[in-house]
């Protein structure tokens, strides 16, 4: 990755947004939809503890000298149509409040991440923020019914993936998950040994790129591909074959065959 997706909260906070015309507008629009309180002026948005900046001059070089004054005052930055001059780039947003689906290039295109937003706009239930807002509801319900961390992640696993008891797709899921709370079950656990033929992301199985993402341990060889690796979650512990096994959880062995 060439950047680190972060979500940052701006509500009630002041933003600083320089500039005029149609893209002026555009991040006004954005800040304002967030929350953001904006300020007009440089001095005023530093003095009253501005973090985020937002250039939209069409003068290149006006937009180069704010973007510095800014960037040195401790500001993060993000200059209109200059992925070069930014810290930060706004990606398109699909809004299924509270789930937000972040959609970005880098800088490299917008249309591109608009299409790929719109694409999603059409596979994604309408209920997917209900289901959210259902599960935050039901957290203490879940601690008491989970206590361990990663018992609740498998269980979560389970219901959330396809055909499961609160699939994420399926509109109406939300209202299911009183009745999910008392169903008997502490989700998938268990050893799985997995060859690979390639280290080629593209040509895991659904089958293997679902485990990936759900193991808790990936125990690999050093021929496989970081890759390969990424698909796991950023949590799971990583181990080299020598190394003794946990008996809890999920544990994915990885081997490539060349």
């Amino acid at each position: 990755m060439q950047s680190l997706p972060l979500f940052h909260r701006v509500s009630g906070q002041p933003v600083i947004l320089l500039g005029e015309g149609d893209a002026a507008e555009a991040k006004q629009r954005l800040i304002e939809r967030a929350g953001g309180v904006i300020v007009r002026d440089m001095a005023e948005g530093v003095d009253k503890g501005a973090r985020l900046a937002f250039v939209a001059h069409d003068n290149a070089a006006m937009a180069e000298g704010d973007a510095l004054r800014l960037r040195c005052a401790g500001l993060l930055v993000n200059v209109v149509d200059r992925p070069d001059l930014c810290d930060f780039t706004t990606p398109s947003i699909l809004d299924r409040d509270p789930v937000l689906i972040a959609v970005g290039t880098g800088g490299a295109s917008a249309g591109l991440a608009k299409i790929l937003r719109l694409r999603l706009e059409r596979l994604l239930p309408q209920g997917l923020g209900a289901l959210a807002k259902a599960l935050e509801g039901a957290r203490e319900a879940m601690r008491a019914r989970w206590p361990t961390g990663a018992d609740r992640r498998r269980a979560l696993d389970i219901a959330l993936d396809e055909g499961g008891a609160l699939d994420l797709f399926r509109e109406g899921s939300d209202q299911d998950v009183e009745n999910w709370l008392v169903a008997e079950g502490r989700g998938q656990s268990g050893r799985f040994k997995i060859t690979l033929t390639s280290n080629d992301p593209e040509d895991l199985t659904l089958r293997t790129a679902r485990l990936l993402g759900q193991a808790d341990v990936v125990i690999h060889d050093a021929a496989v591909s970081p890759a390969i690796l990424a698909r796991a979650r950023a949590d799971a512990l990583r181990l080299p074959p020598e190394v003794m096994e946990p008996n809890d959880g999920i544990v994915v062995v990885l081997r490539l065959i060349a």
